[in-house]
């Protein structure tokens, strides 16, 4: 009986379907990184539109800040959140939103047409940027 339940035969397609669909994820990785920039950069700009203080001067602003906030979260946001992991154990993961709010007023001063006026409005925006580019990517599935 069990036998009969591993046949590869009868699985084969799905081992067809299954190496298909791994080479197309392999192929469209590059496709799948510029749709994240696209997503990213139209979450800025709708992040401008609800937060008071916090500025882009248009979408092609939004590309370059898009860039700028993932390199710098991806070395000096990657660094303080190891530095400061105890404390963000401490504050069960509040600090990281400070942490956040800090790699983007860094971004801000770096992406030229991207500008944030003060702490509030970029811990604000850090939140409302995740969440909005969370919903973006869930309902284009990216």
């Amino acid at each position: 009986m069990f036998i009969s339940l591993l046949d590869p035969e009868k699985f084969r397609h799905l081992v067809y379907l299954n190496s298909i669909s791994r080479r197309l994820r392999y192929d469209c990785g590059m496709t799948h990184l510029l749709i994240n920039w696209l997503l990213s950069a139209v979450s800025l700009m709708i992040v401008a539109h609800l937060i008071p203080g916090f500025q882009i001067s248009g979408f092609a602003a939004a590309l370059i800040a898009a860039i700028v906030i993932g390199f710098v979260n991806a070395t000096l946001g990657f660094v303080l959140k190891i530095i400061t992991f105890p404390l963000s154990i401490l504050t069960l993961g509040i600090f990281w939103l400070v942490i956040n709010a800090l790699m983007l007023e860094v971004a801000a001063a770096l992406a030229p047409g991207f500008r944030i006026e003060g702490f509030l409005p970029a811990f604000f925006g850090a939140i409302v940027l995740s969440l909005v580019n969370m919903a973006l990517k869930a309902v284009l599935g990216a």
